[in-house]
């Protein structure tokens, strides 16, 4: 039996510039709905993606600003930072992971071998929340 992972929910202290800013980011508004005061639910979905996001009141108890480690994929960090930074969002300097000590530890610049799940970028969202871009080239057998 097939299970797809279809949508996420993210906090939001603030359901219009939630909105706002993720339809800045050239991202598909599926649905605004609106069920009177305590419920509104928004669905956006990000270019190319197979799992939307849903934001809105009444939608999740977790604290705005809470989720983190939201993962973008894309093929070319460089050129998604630049599409991003286009576009007013503050996002950091490309970098890669190195775990030679037993723990992963952050160092600025792209993976020096050019891996494939090896770059990554991040910034957050008007609220806090943790989105990632990391970078996939080629992908692991099986995915």
């Amino acid at each position: 039996m097939d299970m797809r992972f279809e949508v996420a929910a993210i906090p939001v202290a603030d359901v219009d510039r939630a909105l706002g800013f993720c339809r800045n980011l050239g991202w598909r508004l599926d649905a605004d709905y609106e069920a009177g005061p305590d419920f509104r639910i928004i669905q956006l979905t990000p270019p190319g993606s197979a799992c939307s996001i849903h934001f809105g009141r009444g939608i999740t108890p977790a604290a705005p600003g809470s989720a983190q480690g939201l993962y973008l994929v894309v093929s070319d960090i460089q050129a998604a930072r630049a599409d991003l930074l286009g576009r007013g969002v503050e996002v950091s300097e490309v970098y890669h992971n190195v775990y030679d000590t037993g723990s992963q530890v952050r160092v600025d610049g792209p993976d020096p071998d050019g891996r494939t799940y090896a770059a990554y970028a991040s910034f957050s969202d008007p609220d806090g929340n943790g989105w990632i871009l990391q970078e996939v080239t080629e992908r692991l057998p099986g995915r």
